[in-house]
């Protein structure tokens, strides 16, 4: 019986594998046939070529397709199955993950617009139930926008929304997911050649499949966040300070009952200052450098009827790199340290843990996802080239450690995992694992590229000795992916 489904899977793996590569020269023969005159979007350009009337008015959309197989990764709904687990609980997954967008904008006149933008995501072949991913025929966005910053430097955006600031370490918009994150907001900007400040309040909106999406009332989410260029004659810099209350309501905002996705983060009321900057192309030759510092104080509930602790904690971001510009392929390696604190005593009154708000993780800590910018200490070796016009490619090595082993070993959602013999385990190893990725990344024309990506996990001595006798194993990952925005 056991060879028969593995044979099984194997079949279904197969066939998946296929399927992704005749997308993937489908794709490229369709694209290849077809060219955006002026960049604005396919279907702005056509229309636009057949009557003014049209230049005022924005329409189009992207559609993307992407394969994924996943092994020894944990999956929502079935019981035991964690991260690198290796028991009897299934931890393979091999799915696909479709995700359109349309939007519609019309500006009669400079100082004001109207945008409007619908998502359709879903899954298929999805083991996990429900799909965390999935989210059917729903509203993205819709905001108006007010002023001309040509004619006064004060503008506003109001309605459902993208945040993204920075690198998006703590404030993105999430895009690699199927669904995206946006918040039902009200953005201010002043603006002028030298610098611009954004103020902004809103609640984030929780993705329900089947049923309009909402915002969750007990969790407000403000800052003001700046940035300039003309402090430092080299550098970008930015200062941010942002502020998250959440009530005791907020698990069970949208419903009770609902899985661990739908459910809002527990009580906090927590404010973040940080420092960033980024070096301007070419300021130091070949070279280029970032970084990011933050510090955070409040109070912070681990369970949703858990005390309020102090809450106290911070993290740290600083990378380098070098281009070889004038070389065949332009090479790039880079060097950066990643740190985020961790709870050292989980017995006390205080809570050290940094909290990682709402981030686009993928970015940064690895393309596998397992690993969020809290109570870790991060090295990441990475390196690129561009062999043909068209072709980008990229491998980054990741070194994990726990900052401290009192403390969880935490999902990139930021939930800490708790299951299958992970806990607080302070007489670990703080090693986790050392993690490989690879991606080849091919842009077909300026409105569509096709994307290969390769991860290999290797399981470190805190990994192996949480899972202990329940057994343990390395991860693997493979994803096809293909973009189109017409």
């Amino acid at each position: 019986m056991r060879e028969s489904l593995s044979s099984n899977r194997c079949i279904r793996s197969n066939r998946e594998v296929i399927a992704a590569l005749l997308i993937l020269a489908f794709c490229g023969s369709l694209h290849g046939q077809n060219a955006s005159p002026s960049g604005g979007g396919l279907a702005n350009d056509w229309l636009r070529g057949q009557s003014p009337a049209f230049t005022n008015w924005d329409l189009g959309g992207q559609f993307r397709a992407r394969f994924e197989f996943r092994e020894h990764f944990a999956i929502p709904g079935v019981p035991g199955s964690v991260d690198f687990g290796d028991g009897a609980a299934d931890t393979k997954n091999m799915f696909w993950l479709f995700r359109d967008k349309v939007h519609l904008g019309w500006k009669p006149c400079a100082w004001f617009s109207l945008f409007a933008e619908g998502r359709d995501s879903f899954t298929v072949n999805d083991d996990r139930s429900p799909s965390p991913e999935a989210d059917r025929f729903d509203l993205h966005q819709a905001f108006v926008t007010l002023g001309d910053p040509k004619q006064f430097p004060l503008t506003a955006k109001v309605g459902r929304q993208e945040l993204a600031y920075g690198e998006e370490r703590l404030v993105g918009a999430f895009d690699w997911n199927n669904l995206g994150r946006v918040f039902d907001a009200a953005k201010l900007r002043w603006q002028n050649d030298r610098v611009w400040v954004d103020g902004f309040a809103g609640r984030v909106v929780i993705p329900r499949d089947h049923e309009f999406n909402v915002a969750n009332d007990y969790d407000w989410f403000c800052g003001v966040y700046a940035s300039t260029k003309a402090l430092c004659p080299k550098l970008a810099t930015d200062s941010y300070f942002l502020g998250r209350s959440t009530g005791r309501q907020s698990p069970n905002a949208i419903g009770s009952g609902l899985p661990a996705f739908q459910q809002g983060a527990t009580a906090r009321d927590i404010y973040t200052g940080g420092l960033r900057f980024k070096s301007l192309p070419d300021a130091f030759g070949g070279w280029d450098c970032d970084g990011e510092f933050a510090g955070q104080f409040g109070d912070f509930a681990a369970t949703a009827n858990g005390p309020q602790l102090e809450h106290r904690a911070f993290a740290a971001h600083i990378a380098g790199g070098y281009s070889w510009k004038q070389s065949c392929a332009t090479p790039r390696v880079g060097l950066e340290y990643n740190f985020a604190s961790g709870d050292s005593d989980p017995t006390d009154n205080r809570h050290g843990t940094f909290e990682n708000l709402f981030p686009t993780n993928h970015k940064f800590y690895g393309f596998m996802d397992f690993v969020s910018w809290q109570n870790i200490h991060n090295v990441r070796f990475t390196a690129s080239a561009k062999p043909h016009k068209q072709l980008t490619l990229t491998a980054d090595c990741h070194l994990f450690w726990l900052a401290d082993t009192s403390d969880s070993f935490y999902q990139v959602n930021g939930a800490p995992r708790t299951t299958g013999g992970y806990g607080i385990k302070p007489g670990n190893d703080s090693f986790v694992g050392t993690e490989l990725d690879a991606v080849a990344t091919w842009a077909i024309k300026p409105y569509a590229n096709a994307q290969l990506g390769y991860g290999h996990f290797f399981r470190g001595n805190y990994v192996k000795q949480s899972l202990g006798a329940g057994g343990s194993a390395d991860a693997d990952f493979v994803y096809v992916q293909v973009l189109f925005n017409f």
